[in-house]
């Protein structure tokens, strides 16, 4: 069941119930880890791939939401006719919102998160024939953006406790190509950065932060996108603070602001970077009026949102990890997520060896959405017609191109992962008590009868 992960969210949001009013009521109580009445395991009647009752009815929250008072403001800049970056305000007021948000110094507007990362590796000086460690569990615009520079896009392995990257498998993979790190905050997972950031620098390598699904995530008391030289978010529908596409990249640098400026902007002059005459090189990677105007407005409902997922987070991390054969993803220490996704591991071997395949047709049965998430996208062709083209042998040799090939095997960790995740969808996690009880009871209904599912042929 390798679905997508935006065709996961999209489809888990079609059977929407809303929020419930009570939310503020009960939002506390899950916090302090009071349990939802669990229906035991002799009580819990037939899974419904069985015949059985759903656990959940009634869907999730829609996303992405809209509200009617945020029309006004859209309206205006519709009728403003000033739609273009700078013709208006709301692009420079999202940027300076943002940065004050994400306690960065300076923030830069994109058209999307994929744009971020490329313009982000470009001033970083990531050029034809470098190497860019990355992790290789991740959306595969992480690769792609590496790509794009015509450089080498080398995966460390991935941490099964974390599903970040693993900082002790990062020194291997360095080598006199090597020009930067780029740790991914998967589902909003803060990565472990303090080794991270230490080897960059004993490297003198530039660290790019793919924080594209980490909006608000902390480690160490400071926010996602402000640890390495560099962060970029993305605000694709899917996401917690969405406008359709966008993007941004934040820095306490003014000079690299200023850089990735000059060159989202087709190469004019930015700030502190003047360039060498009137133009340098460039491309048109800006932000709208239309997206700044709409994500202004979703500051606040951001904020509150991110807390309601942390305390169903809270809540799920400790009663999954009562359940046999499920453990919930282990965070650094004094970090905070904020939980694109909700995910956890699964033990075939503890559910009478009912496969993950089998478990995710159960759980959706029972009205919890959710998927597989990520597979190994290292085999799936990309990588085998990125290092068969003409440029690409170009600038790496033979021999360097069949070890790159040939690492993928020895990805152990992220292999693990790929054959054990299960991920639920952002939206569960806004649900009311009852709701988020009920990811509980399902996953509990199916590790009791286990065995009649891993027996029977529906």
């Amino acid at each position: 069941m390798n679905t997508s992960r935006r065709q996961f969210l999209a489809t888990s949001t079609l059977a929407s119930a809303g929020l419930s009013a009570g939310w503020t009521r009960l939002a506390p109580v899950i916090a302090a880890g009071a349990a939802p009445t669990i229906v035991s395991a002799a009580a819990a009647g037939q899974p419904a791939l069985l015949g059985g009752t759903p656990v959940h009815t009634g869907g999730w929250q829609a996303w992405p939401v809209w509200r009617p008072e945020w029309e006004a403001e859209m309206l205006q800049v519709l009728r403003s006719r000033k739609w273009y970056r700078p013709s208006g305000p709301h692009v420079y007021n999202f940027e300076e919102g943002y940065a004050k948000l994400i306690g960065a110094k300076r923030c830069l507007a994109t058209a999307s998160g994929t744009t971020a990362l490329i313009v982000s590796l470009h001033v970083l000086d990531v050029d034809a024939g470098d190497e860019v460690i990355v992790s290789p569990y991740t959306f595969v615009a992480s690769y792609n953006a590496i790509l794009a520079h015509k450089a080498l896009p080398v995966f460390a392995d991935t941490d099964p406790a974390t599903l970040t990257l693993d900082p002790a498998s990062i020194a291997s993979r360095v080598t006199e190509r090597t020009r930067a790190i780029m740790p991914v905050h998967i589902f909003g997972l803060p990565c472990d950065m303090d080794p991270i950031v230490a080897l960059a620098r004993s490297r003198q390598l530039g660290i790019v932060e793919d924080a594209c699904q980490a909006w608000l995530a902390e480690y160490k008391g400071r926010k996602c996108g402000t640890l390495g030289d560099l962060g970029c978010f993305s605000f694709q529908e899917s996401k917690h603070l969405p406008s359709g596409e966008g993007g941004a990249i934040t820095s306490n640098s003014e000079n690299l602001i200023d850089r990735c400026n000059a060159f989202h902007n087709c190469g004019r002059a930015a700030g502190t970077f003047k360039g060498e005459g009137c133009f340098t090189r460039g491309a048109n990677y800006r932000m709208t009026q239309f997206q700044a105007a709409l994500l202004l407005q979703q500051f606040d409902k951001l904020v509150q949102e991110t807390a309601r997922r942390r305390a169903s987070a809270d809540f799920l991390q400790t009663e999954l990890a009562k359940i046999p054969g499920i453990t919930p993803i282990r965070l650094p220490a004094d970090s905070r997520g904020v939980w694109h996704l909700y995910p956890f591991r699964y033990d075939a071997s503890r559910f009478n060896g009912l496969s993950r395949d089998r478990f995710l047709k159960a759980l959706n049965a029972e009205g919890i959405a959710a998927s597989s998430v990520y597979k190994e996208q290292y085999f799936d062709g990309l990588l085998d017609e990125t290092i068969a083209s003409r440029g690409y042998k170009r600038l790496f040799s033979a021999q360097r191109l069949k070890a790159y090939r040939d690492s993928f095997n020895d990805l152990k960790g992220n292999r693990e992962v790929c054959a054990t995740m299960v991920g639920l969808p952002q939206t569960a996690l806004l649900a009311d008590r009852t709701g988020v009880g009920h990811i509980v009871e399902a996953v509990a209904k199916l590790q009791a009868h286990s065995a009649a599912l891993a027996q029977a042929k529906t």
